[in-house]
């Protein structure tokens, strides 16, 4: 399977986050070939401003391995993470993550940006852990296409 394809499964979760009325944010969880865990944002149904798709993503995942950590695993999530998901992410110590939309207004990139310059492997600014591997825009316009349709629908 491809980026592409696991990226189409967390957009099936931001779709439904969609329809509930959540900012359209889906993820999933990929061990050896097969999705482990999903998530989508459930923020307004939980009253829970931490629930957003990768944590419940993270958690099902962990519950599912019965373990803390994610090594081996890739996590596609729709929009770039919040610095909370990253910091999550990076406890998690999984291998990969890969997003498809850039998130200007709320992605950590936004707290935390290394000098062009330098290495983010090699700077405090990375907030991944040391091993993981970041892959961005996979399917970067279907993702930020659900956004803004979600955030024109509000207006």
């Amino acid at each position: 399977m491809t980026d592409e394809y696991y990226m189409l499964q967390a957009l099936r979760e931001a779709q439904k986050a969609y329809e509930e009325e959540e900012v359209p944010v889906g993820a999933v969880i990929v061990l050896e070939g097969k999705i482990i865990s999903r998530g989508h944002n459930q923020v307004e149904k939980l009253t829970d401003a931490t629930a957003h798709a990768e944590i419940i993503a993270l958690t099902s995942a962990f519950n599912f391995l019965g373990s803390k950590y994610l090594p081996g695993a890739s996590i596609y999530i729709t929009v770039e993470p919040c610095l909370m998901c990253a910091g999550a992410l990076y406890w998690s110590k999984i291998s990969r993550v890969v997003y498809g939309a850039d998130d200007e207004k709320n992605g950590y990139r936004k707290y935390i940006s290394p000098p062009a310059s330098i290495d983010p492997l090699k700077t405090a600014a990375w907030p991944f852990h040391p091993r993981t591997e970041l892959v961005k825009g996979v399917s970067q316009e279907e993702c930020g296409r659900l956004m803004k349709d979600f955030f024109r629908s509000k207006r």
